[in-house]
């Protein structure tokens, strides 16, 4: 018997369990297409393999609603995947996809099968220097929330870093729960390279009324322990001590395990308008995928409407639906009594025009006269109107003023 045969057995062997549908990540994306498999598959044998050491959960509440809302608790944060019928295997990773025996190998070396294998790996942070320790937190998953949470309140430090989504929600949700916050962020003025001058001011001042130290212009380079504190040194030497670090600086797809098993990846993982990778049998959704949207063009997009959306309609492809992804998600933030919503590119470096809207804005980020992207600023309208103008623009800009209304009660 030859070596090549020989090895094929002993991994046909080591086998535990054939899966018809396989999930690699145990993230919003695979909530949602458990979903979307059962709606057309209600028997099929589905398998969820996670690094997170908890079910899926809602990610958003991470840094909202556990920090805003009394009444919404812990317990709201599961997203109920295994009462679909679902096998999850936790704390565990799959190190290698072998695409011709439609296998996946497992950091414990064990190997499963699949007939359709889903790729939902989501994101990892990205990390400034410094050692392995509970108090420097890259803010991601609950765990992570868990961990700041045990160092907040009491008048504790917390030094934020990094101005985006993550950052700004996290000090706004954490100034309202008895903790000292140090905000540090790159830009001089708060959402400086999204949202327009007029935009930014409004932006920044609750901040500040809040009592947020705002360290603006500022990059945090490393940091380092000093008994029970985090001592973080910025570019400009200065050094900021607190009770503990939570980093937002972003996030970077994994898209390691894609590119090993030799699908195409640009970006993100390359996908059809069915989330179909380079592999007929492979299918991948969420942030990792870079797909044609038919709206924006290639894209690829890591906000939780997305996760929902792609996740649900490619767990319906994989089960034998025909529908493909049209949707054109949209993303959001919270803090204080801001409330923002946007589709498309939002480039403060592009020609800008503002339409008061109630109380609110509506921002148009025109690009060769056209809208690429509209920002909703404290404004609830429908989200349906905004595609459709970023769909079918009207040929004079001026026309876009009072296109788009706020909704009534």
């Amino acid at each position: 018997m030859k070596n090549e045969e020989r090895n094929e057995i002993q991994n046909l062997q080591q086998v535990n369990q054939p899966y018809d549908y396989l999930i690699v990540g145990g993230g919003m994306v695979a909530a949602y297409a458990v979903q979307g498999i059962r709606e057309y598959d209600k028997m099929g044998s589905i398998g969820v393999v996670s690094t997170d050491m908890d079910v899926p959960y809602t990610r958003p509440a991470l840094t909202k609603k556990l920090w805003t809302d009394d009444e919404f608790t812990q317990d709201q944060v599961p997203l109920d995947t295994e009462e679909n019928g679902v096998e999850l295997k936790l704390e565990t990773a799959v190190t290698e996809i072998n695409r011709d025996q439609k296998t996946v190998r497992l950091d414990d070396g064990s190997i499963l099968s699949y007939d359709k294998l889903l790729l939902a790996t989501g994101s990892e942070p990205i990390e400034i220097e410094g050692p392995d320790d509970d108090r420097a937190i890259f803010f991601r998953s609950w765990e992570d929330y868990r961990k700041l949470r045990a160092y907040s309140g009491n008048n504790n430090h917390i030094i934020v870093v990094g101005g985006g989504y993550i950052g700004t929600e996290l000090a706004a949700g954490l100034i309202q729960n008895e903790t000292r916050v140090t905000f540090v962020y790159p830009e001089e003025v708060l959402g400086e390279k999204q949202f327009p001058e007029e935009i930014t001011k409004e932006y920044e001042q609750p901040f500040r009324e809040a009592g947020v130290q705002m360290m603006n212009g500022k990059r945090a380079e490393s940091y380092r322990k000093d008994g029970d504190k985090i001592i973080v040194t910025l570019d400009d030497g200065q050094e900021i001590e607190g009770d503990a670090l939570v980093s937002g600086l972003g996030v970077s797809p994994r898209t390691d395990l894609a590119e090993e098993s030799g699908l195409k990846v640009d970006d993100g993982v390359i996908v059809d308008q069915y989330l179909r990778t380079s592999d007929p049998n492979i299918y991948a959704a969420g942030d990792i995928a870079t797909y044609p949207d038919e709206i924006l063009g290639s894209n690829r997009i890591e906000h939780v409407d997305h996760a929902r959306n792609s996740g649900e309609t490619v767990g319906k492809v994989m089960a034998g639906s025909d529908e493909p992804y049209t949707y054109t998600p949209y993303f959001y933030s919270v803090v204080f009594d801001i409330s923002w919503k946007a589709i498309g590119t939002l480039d403060s470096g592009l020609e800008t025009m503002i339409d008061e809207v109630g109380e609110g804005k509506v921002v148009y980020y025109l690009k060769d006269n056209k809208p690429a992207g509209i920002l909703l600023w404290n404004v609830e309208a429908d989200l349906d109107e905004v595609r459709s103008i970023l769909d079918n623009p009207p040929s004079d800009p001026s026309q876009l003023k009072g296109a788009i209304q706020e909704k009534e009660d």
